[in-house]
């Protein structure tokens, strides 16, 4: 027995539920996604190449113009020791230099709000920005330097590090004679042979960090989920915080039908009259003119509550009028409070009549 009830509690504290929607938000709240910032990098990487690349005839003509206008006032003596002059020099200078930077920036940083958005989309959270005191502790630190997570990080960079300068050197090494001969070249053809070197060698490690980048993302999301699986305790208890303890939510569901029982009952003496089946239905039905001028059913029941009722009328000499087929009718067709249905009208009205014509006897 003692065995069967460890595992019993053994099994609902494993996590081998899928994590609800709330515990999802939950997480989402403080930050806690499945995100690959190599994505971003690789993306950023490619973009702006390629946005340099096809920029190319725009952005050598900012680097000629402010060669040209640096030329001019280097062979110029006297306008180079003039301030004005240096001031226009660098304001010149800086304002092409923004130019040229601005819109690689701009790629840059489109770039790398879609790819944030495209793997978690809309996320605002300060959880991560809140001071912990965990992370001032020199051991808590120690502890997350030397932990399994950074040494796979560890593992994972230098693996990275090592193919892409593999990618560098397989690239350069196929064309070293072309290296080699360089000096044969002019400044403009060394620059343009160094230029597609560089978009090469960008492109080839951006498309392999890239391939990556999207492994990781798939092994961070599969981790992200496992690590928020539950067990089935977690989710019991998860929804007795949200829809309320079962058992206390029934206990309070009894105590409003006893209150409304109560109430029910208290109505009975002042009722015009108990229509019954005789033994399984009970209606009681009051009449006000001030009401409306309609008839109320003020209580009803069956089996026991129909005896109840037919007790307490006859303690408080309320007619009681047998009438099967009319105590079906308004006990199916009017609840507690109700107006009678009109089709039933002319049935009350005479069983009315004839509880007033009793009255009038007495």
């Amino acid at each position: 027995m003692i065995i069967e009830q460890f595992n019993l509690q053994f099994f609902s504290e494993e996590k081998t539920e899928e994590a609800t929607p709330k515990k999802k938000r939950d997480a989402r709240k403080k930050g806690q996604v499945a995100q690959s910032k190599d994505v971003g990098g690789a993306l950023i990487m490619i973009i702006v190449i390629l946005t340099i690349q096809i920029t190319s005839g725009w952005f050598t003509n900012q680097f000629i113009t402010i060669y040209h206008i640096t030329s001019d006032q280097i062979t110029n003596a006297d306008a180079l020791y003039n301030p004005v002059n240096l001031n226009n020099l660098f304001g010149e200078i800086l304002l092409r230099s923004i130019l040229i930077i601005t819109p690689i920036l701009a790629a840059a940083l489109v770039t790398g709000v879609l790819s944030s958005y495209m793997q978690i989309g809309v996320m605002f959270s300060l959880e991560a920005i809140k001071p912990k005191l965990n992370k001032l502790s020199p051991i808590s630190g120690f502890k997350r330097m030397f932990s399994m997570k950074s040494l796979v990080e560890l593992a994972k960079a230098v693996a990275k590090g090592t193919i892409l300068v593999y990618l560098v050197y397989d690239y350069l090494i196929d064309r070293i004679d072309t290296i080699i001969g360089c000096y044969r070249l002019d400044i403009m053809e060394f620059i343009v042979l160094m230029w597609d070197f560089i978009v090469a060698i960008t492109l080839r490690s951006a498309i392999f960090l890239l391939i990556v980048a999207f492994a990781d993302l798939a092994f961070k999301r599969w981790q992200h989920n496992k690590d928020l699986k539950m067990s089935k305790k977690e989710i019991k208890d998860e929804y007795k915080q949200s829809e309320g303890d079962p058992m206390l939510k029934g206990k309070i569901r009894e105590k409003q039908r006893a209150m409304a029982m109560s109430r029910m009952m208290q109505d009975v003496p002042d009722a015009d009259v108990v229509i019954t089946n005789p033994t399984h239905y009970a209606v009681a039905v009051s009449y006000n003119l001030n009401e409306g001028g309609s008839p109320r059913v003020v209580a009803k029941g069956q089996n026991l509550i129909a005896q109840n009722i037919k007790r307490i009328a006859t303690e408080n000499d309320v007619v009681i009028v047998e009438n099967k087929p009319l105590a079906r009718a308004l006990f199916s067709g009017a609840e507690v409070g109700d107006f009678i249905p009109i089709d039933l009208y002319q049935a009350v009205a005479e069983v009315l009549a004839y509880v007033y014509s009793l009255k009038d006897k007495k």
